[in-house]
């Protein structure tokens, strides 16, 4: 049985534990690998999110910037991802992408939250960004949770503006960054990475003043691991559990899940993964996931009653 956490937002906590909780995903972006483009427009965005509240959503996860394979990010200084004497990889030759300025981001996500926060104000928003100046202009828009993918460590700010905020935090695991990942060495143990990385993250959130129960830990599939590097975070999830924080699965509609359904030596698209990930959904409660990150609601909330049911009478 999962670990039972309160997981503190600062005006409120959301037990952790005794059922598998829903954040479901809305981009306001063009440029996501799975639905950018579809709700770029605020009332847009917002009845989205209020669609898969009434699906059974519990927490509203918006984001303005595609961190999809490729995308250019905006780093203050390098991140030391790459340890274990793993050398550096060689960059490839290509254009340069522009990073998202912080006020084109804030310019797409803060009046989503806004009329959302208007339409229900009982909705849980996590905004999803690595940049410590758009997390602290969505706690004031009414966003209580920030998730970001860069495991608080590219936003020098970030760590003291979580303690500033009170709010909660999802620390993310990711090897490189997006534009690397085609190039990244292959790690040793990615199990053993990961857990490691994650336990060095979150401790340096701690001591910059993050208090243990505002931090859930996300092992990041997809983000910097190829296909195969994916499987394994999957069948040996449970050794995330000794870390001692609640964690969050999001494998919705990842590209490994696409190599697993592939068909005549094609993946199958971003469409077609839904029963794939349901699978992995399934086995990601029963190995102790608290939180599923996806963008299919209904689908999720129905598998995860299934199996938080057969979990409760194990």
């Amino acid at each position: 049985m999962r670990t039972v956490f309160q997981w503190s937002l600062g005006t409120r906590t959301l037990e952790l534990g005794k059922r598998t909780l829903i954040m479901a995903i809305v981009n306001v972006t063009p440029d996501s690998f799975s639905d950018g483009g579809q709700h770029l427009e605020p009332g847009k965005a917002a009845a989205r999110a209020l669609q898969l509240l009434e699906e059974g959503a519990d927490i509203i996860d918006i984001g303005g910037e595609s961190t999809r394979p490729g995308a250019s990010v905006s780093v203050a200084s390098p991140p030391q991802e790459i340890r274990n004497q793993e050398a550096k990889p060689k960059q490839e030759t290509r254009t340069p992408k522009v990073a998202l300025s912080e006020e084109e981001e804030s310019r797409r996500v803060l009046p989503v939250i806004t009329e959302l926060k208007k339409l229900r104000p009982d909705a849980v928003i996590s905004i999803d960004t690595y940049k410590a100046s758009v997390a602290r202009a969505a706690a004031a828009a009414g966003a209580q949770i920030v998730n970001d993918v860069s495991g608080l460590r590219w936003d020098p700010q970030m760590p003291k503006t979580i303690a500033e905020l009170k709010c909660g935090v999802i620390v993310m695991h990711m090897r490189g960054r997006p534009e690397e990942w085609r190039t990244l060495p292959p790690p040793g143990d990615i199990v053993l990475q990961v857990k490691r990385e994650l336990r060095e993250w979150a401790e340096s959130a701690v001591l910059a003043g993050v208090r243990r129960e505002r931090i859930v830990l996300d092992p990041g599939f997809g983000f910097g691991k190829n296909f195969e590097q994916n499987y394994p975070l999957v069948a040996r999830f449970q050794e995330l559990q000794s870390l001692g924080f609640p964690l969050l699965a999001g494998t919705s509609r990842k590209s490994f899940i696409g190599r697993m359904l592939a068909k005549d030596g094609n993946d199958a698209a971003a469409s077609d993964r839904l029963y794939g990930n349901l699978a992995a959904h399934t086995v990601l409660i029963l190995k102790g996931a608290h939180i599923l990150r996806t963008h299919d609601v209904k689908a999720a909330v129905e598998a995860a009653r299934v199996t938080d049911a057969i979990l409760a009478s194990h």
